[in-house]
């Protein structure tokens, strides 16, 4: 099969790298819910300060990967490996205090509270807890419109806005890795943009590492590698410069 024989290059190529060059490292992991087997051998890698896409059909497995990395859910066998260390039975919070920086899908902000109180949230990732009420100009350079909101109530933000708080109160955390799960579902095209646009920048000027989850084919092509999941397994990897029609039509809603 075409994607197997890629998937097996792209493998080899990427163990040829140098371990330093390597944010995140997934070797061998299979997760479970009761008996139902969901997470089959998967290898994965994430260099540093690259955008790497994670994509495949609804219920493939994605989003369970992503839990498993952050912690929510334990694998049976395997190795999560962050920048040199095996974090594989670490708590959530402990990750988060390595510089793992999540955003659900749902975005998970809390609508009863302000947008200010909502990113000054993400600064109890820093090891040490929070020392400033202030938010960097930074998070405003990325998402301006922010900067009007502060003081309102995170529900009442639309869909697009919600989703650019999340990705601000990570980016609050000053994370190392930033985990994306289909951060455009639900979303105008125009905040789209915005938000590929913010995600491109975040990583050109802070050297970031991005694990995308995604089906948007104009925000999938902005990373640089891809991995297609399938039944659980990794089926297909390689540049997103290379992204054939034919995994497109395979692995993409579009």
């Amino acid at each position: 099969m075409v994607l197997n024989n890629n998937l097996k290059m792209n493998r080899e190529r990427l163990e040829q790298q140098q371990v330093a060059d390597i944010a995140l490292r997934i070797a061998d992991l299979n997760v479970y819910y009761g008996e139902s087997h969901i997470l089959r051998n998967v290898d994965l890698s994430v260099p540093v300060g690259q955008m790497v896409c994670l994509i495949g059909r609804n219920g493939v497995g994605k989003t369970t990967l992503l839990k498993t990395i952050m912690g929510l859910l334990k694998p049976r066998t395997g190795n999560i490996i962050f920048v040199d260390k095996d974090i594989t039975n670490l708590a959530t919070d402990r990750r988060a205090k390595l510089g793992i920086g999540y955003v659900p899908q749902g975005r998970d902000i809390i609508p009863r509270i302000s947008v200010k109180d909502n990113l000054l949230l993400g600064l109890e990732a820093i090891p040490g807890g929070r020392k400033s009420n202030t938010i960097p100009q930074e998070i405003f350079d990325l998402f301006p419109v922010l900067r009007t909101m502060l003081s309102r109530m995170g529900g009442d933000l639309s869909g697009g806005q919600q989703q650019q708080l999340a990705i601000a109160r990570a980016i609050m955390g000053k994370p190392r890795l930033l985990v994306l799960d289909e951060p455009t579902e639900g979303i105008q095209p125009s905040i789209i943009l915005e938000i590929e646009a913010a995600v491109k920048r975040i990583i050109k000027t802070t050297g970031i590492s991005v694990l995308l989850v995604e089906q948007h084919l104009h925000f999938v092509r902005q990373a640089d590698r891809y991995y297609a999941m399938q039944k659980g397994g990794i089926v297909a990897s390689g540049d997103t410069a290379d992204l054939s029609q034919e995994v497109i039509q395979e692995f993409l809603a579009v």
